[in-house]
């Protein structure tokens, strides 16, 4: 969200749109104003309001990573030698280019960082880990905890 839009700013309809098109991205305009209970016209003056102030960051198609063939799923808790802001900016702007990283997640913990990574297999993984994500910037540990099955993930 952009600075000068809080949640204050979004009335019931603006919930509802986000509702609906957080179940489906893909429905109409005409659609979404029938169901939300507006006119076409300004339902879309609406929508185009949340996509403009950044409630709304996109649309997406969302793709199952087994049919890739990537559904092996780690979770890797970084540990930094450094932590200082710079490290940490580096760290961050590293993680930006490793393609196997889904989410990188800074915590409050023992460790600095979870990363959840997905490749095709533990083999992958294994590389992905020895090659990439232990040469990041001020990188000093990791561990890995492998994803058995997934039970929830709102993402998808």
């Amino acid at each position: 969200m952009t600075e000068d839009h809080t949640k204050a700013d979004l009335d019931s309809l603006d919930r509802k749109i986000l509702a609906v098109l957080s179940r489906d991205g893909r429905i109409t305009v005409t659609d979404l104003a029938k169901e939300v209970g507006m006119s076409k016209t300004p339902c879309q003056v609406r929508m185009r309001k949340l996509v403009d102030s950044g409630v709304i960051q996109g649309f997406r198609a969302i793709v199952d990573p087994a049919s890739l063939g990537l559904d092996h799923v780690a979770f890797t808790e970084v540990k930094l030698s450094d932590t200082r802001e710079q490290a940490l900016s580096e760290f961050n702007r590293a993680v930006q280019r490793i393609p196997e990283i889904e989410e990188c997640h800074m915590l409050a913990s023992s460790f600095d960082y979870l990363l959840k990574v997905r490749t095709a297999d533990i083999r992958r993984y294994r590389v992905v880990l020895g090659e990439k994500i232990s040469s990041l910037p001020h990188v000093s540990s990791t561990s890995t905890f492998v994803a058995m099955e997934t039970v929830k993930d709102t993402s998808r």
